[in-house]
């Protein structure tokens, strides 16, 4: 193993994932931190989801440092701490607390935050996040139900969340090349700075920043710093050559959208797909809470379209697929919280759809796209798979992966709530032979 990540959420570490191995790394994506008897010797990446993006800091320290040492113990030369390229976290949140930890059971003096995602529009810019061409505080990421963002400072951000001493790499730095970037780093050692937020506008400074990071033992970031990363292995010849994928294959059987993020982009889609004649259902967290309305109630819902054949796989890429949602717009969501508690409100909802994945797969669906990182986290953690396999790309950041250590297979497209074009729930199916 030459990389070991530690990812924050689900679909963050599928996006790492999807990254490393268009990279050429032999990549493997575990849920949590493998059970024994997984084998791992042909990967030169390993990414352990974890689900600790919104747990109290105490807790996500505790399970980053429990990732980190089964990674050095698998052998990993190089870390890297993966969060969200939204730099999802409250201001008390975890980001700069793990980091810290990290940094420590490392032994390393200096690491870098770089979430920048040029492809899907996440820029950093004097220090401060883009999203698109807003500020990430003017973004609709300001009304995230759980890590509202109204600060765009990574550094003040890094700041204000751990005791390290933040300092700034700019994008003049950066146009300059690798040995400018890493002239940088010497000069904020001697600052006796600790966590450099790095800017970066294309994939170009990605690459640059990859190639500077090499002497690092930890780099913490989004998945497109990864585009970097590889070659410096490939470079001093630690890598093997790629040689041909496996081939992906999705297993037959029914198909079936769960969205539980509530982020503009992921309520355009599902806009989108109710236009184009999608059945879907929306569920009501209420009703839900007060019992009157139950999981065998949604998954009766699924069987009569099951019954009717309309999404079987044989047809998936005729008909839209039947989405079953919580998404709803901040109103909404902020009503939802009032009535039952912010963390009370999202549990129910993810259990909610947890339990319903595993009555869709008992129903014959095998073909599954998840909307929503905690969602996501919550489907997975259900569905207890050993492993993902990578497969194809939907959209940036977005693959369809291969459940791995099971005898009901599925192919799932776990989702990041603010990744993806309008169509992406229509067009996810025609990726899947």
């Amino acid at each position: 193993m030459l990389l070991g990540a530690i990812a924050d959420d689900l679909t963050g570490a599928t996006d790492l994932a999807l990254m490393l191995s268009r990279e050429g790394m032999r990549t493997i994506q575990t849920i949590g931190i493998p059970k024994a008897g997984l084998d791992l010797a042909d990967a030169e990446a390993v990414v352990v989801a974890l689900k600790s993006r919104t747990n109290p800091a105490s807790e996500a320290v505790a399970m980053s440092l429990e990732a980190l040492a089964f990674l050095q113990a698998e052998g990993a030369r190089q870390f890297m701490f993966k969060y969200c390229s939204t730099f999802d976290s409250s201001p008390d949140g975890n980001i700069g607390p793990v980091t810290e930890a990290l940094m420590q059971a490392l032994g390393t003096d200096l690491t870098i935050v770089c979430p920048a995602f040029p492809a899907n529009g996440r820029t950093i810019y004097k220090g401060h996040l883009f999203v698109g061409d807003q500020l990430l505080s003017d973004s609709p990421m300001r009304n995230h139900p759980l890590t509202p963002m109204t600060d765009s400072s990574l550094v003040r951000l890094m700041a204000g969340q751990s005791q390290l001493k933040v300092g700034l790499v700019t994008r003049e730095t950066v146009a300059q090349g690798a040995y400018a970037v890493t002239q940088a780093f010497e000069t904020a050692r001697a600052k006796g700075e600790q966590v450099l937020v790095v800017d970066a506008l294309t994939d170009a400074d990605l690459r640059v920043i990859g190639e500077a990071v090499a002497g690092l033992g930890l780099i913490t970031g989004g998945s497109g710093i990864a585009l970097g990363l590889p070659e410096n292995f490939r470079r001093v010849g630690l890598m093997r050559p790629s040689g041909d994928r496996a081939a992906f294959s999705a297993p037959a059987g029914r198909s079936m959208i769960l969205a539980g993020s509530c982020s503009e982009a992921t309520r355009g889609q599902i806009k989108t797909a109710v236009a184009a004649g999608a059945p879907a259902l929306k569920l009501d967290p209420l009703a839900i809470a007060e019992g009157r309305f139950l999981v065998e109630d949604a998954l009766s819902w699924a069987l009569s379209w099951a019954l009717s054949g309309a999404f079987s796989s044989t047809l998936s890429q005729r008909a839209p697929v039947p989405l079953i949602y919580s998404s709803a717009e901040p109103d909404e969501v902020k009503a939802a919280q009032l009535a039952l508690g912010r963390e009370r409100a999202g549990s129910l909802i993810e259990n909610f759809l947890a339990e319903t994945a595993l009555g869709l797969r008992a129903s014959g669906v095998r073909r599954l796209i998840v909307a929503g990182g905690e969602t996501s986290g919550a489907v997975v953690g259900a569905l207890a798979p050993d492993a993902l396999f990578i497969g194809p790309e939907i959209d940036p950041g977005v693959p369809w992966t291969l459940t791995l250590g099971q005898t009901e297979q599925m192919a799932l497209a776990l989702k990041s709530g603010n990744f993806g074009a309008p169509d992406f729930f229509l067009k996810a199916w025609d990726l899947l032979p």
